[in-house]
């Protein structure tokens, strides 16, 4: 009986860890969905936090949980998976998160989380003990999305300068900022679709590894709900000092540019979760802010500042995959 009951205290320990990690990721990365509808005055920040963080809980009812999957059965081998990878997983990321939103860095929690992951179980059983297909899918991600964002933020651009090439710049401003509203909730729900599915695929994974679950069982739905809650709540209080930098640091954003940076990364996001693919929102939006800039002029992109966010998110899994690994031999001992 004291087994057990060590055993399902533990577990509840872990679910808390996991939407504290959940809570800390909205938080973390309120900037991606927000900073260009605030930098460019379309809503004030607490307006846009709240119409980010219902959009964020409503992606519940869009996205197939395909995200889940990926992370709670395509990272780690079942058979190394146990209370203790999970306890060095979710502490790796945290810290992380922590480290750079203290220092106002636009990290991805997604591949803090991933790094995690790899760590603890690294520093169970090797690398042997990781799924060399979901590993490699993630870490292709981190060139890809922000790739792709800056190519479909340019084309947005490009295809809006044409559209709007008979309008004065009063009715472009006036439409963009209509426009920016539909664009800034459309990437609030990509961002929810995507971030919520990896708390929740690290909770599946911990059920399975401890029992309560079945390998083929479905995910419960108070798991989802509890998920997509905690990270709108988390998106609710914002993360500020990310946001000034995503806005205007990168290059200065006039309303059809922040539309065009969030649509074209809205569309990445989109087509990531519907593919399964963990991405990170953070990647997506900055590659899309770069993408609209400099379609203007090169010169428009702060380049020196961009390339301090790329080695922030290059430094993101083997600094979190360290702390994991660290916490995971912490964890072997207290828990």
């Amino acid at each position: 009986m004291d087994q057990l009951t060590i055993s399902m205290g533990v577990i509840v320990l872990l679910v808390a860890l996991a939407l504290a990690f959940d809570f800390m990721n909205g938080f973390h990365d309120a900037a991606n969905a927000i900073a260009t509808v605030v930098s460019t005055r379309v809503l004030k920040p607490h307006t846009a936090v709240m119409m980010a963080a219902f959009f964020n809980v409503a992606a519940i009812f869009v996205f197939q949980l395909k995200v889940a999957a990926t992370v709670g059965k395509g990272t780690i081998e079942p058979a190394f998976i146990d209370h203790y990878v999970v306890f060095g997983a979710l502490v790796g990321a945290i810290a992380w998160n922590v480290i750079t939103w203290f220092y106002g860095i636009p990290s991805s929690s997604s591949h803090a989380l991933i790094g995690g992951l790899i760590g603890a179980a690294i520093a169970k059983a090797g690398a042997g003990a990781l799924i060399s297909s979901g590993v490699l899918k993630a870490v292709a991600f981190i060139f890809i999305s922000p790739l792709l964002g800056m190519l479909l933020g340019g084309l947005m651009m490009l295809a809006m300068s044409w559209a709007f090439r008979r309008m004065t710049p009063r009715k472009v401003d006036r439409w963009s900022r209509r426009l920016q509203l539909v664009s800034a909730s459309a990437y609030a729900l990509g961002h929810g679709g995507n971030d919520a599915q990896k708390t929740i695929g690290i909770i599946w994974m911990l059920l399975i590894a401890a029992g309560v679950l079945g390998s083929n069982d479905p995910v419960p739905m108070w798991v989802v709900i509890s998920c997509y809650a905690a990270i709108g709540v988390g998106t609710a209080f914002g993360g500020w000092r990310i946001i000034k930098l995503m806005g205007q640091k990168i290059t200065k954003l006039k309303p059809v540019g922040g539309f065009c940076a969030q649509t074209g990364g809205a569309i990445t996001l989109f087509l990531a979760t519907a593919l399964g693919i963990p991405v990170s929102t953070t990647h997506t939006i900055t590659g899309a802010i770069v993408g609209v800039g400099s379609s203007r002029r090169i010169s428009a992109v702060r380049w020196g500042l961009a390339g301090t966010i790329v080695w922030a998110w290059i430094l993101t899994i083997p600094c979190s995959a360290f702390i994991a690994a660290v916490f995971w031999w912490i964890g072997t001992k207290i828990l």
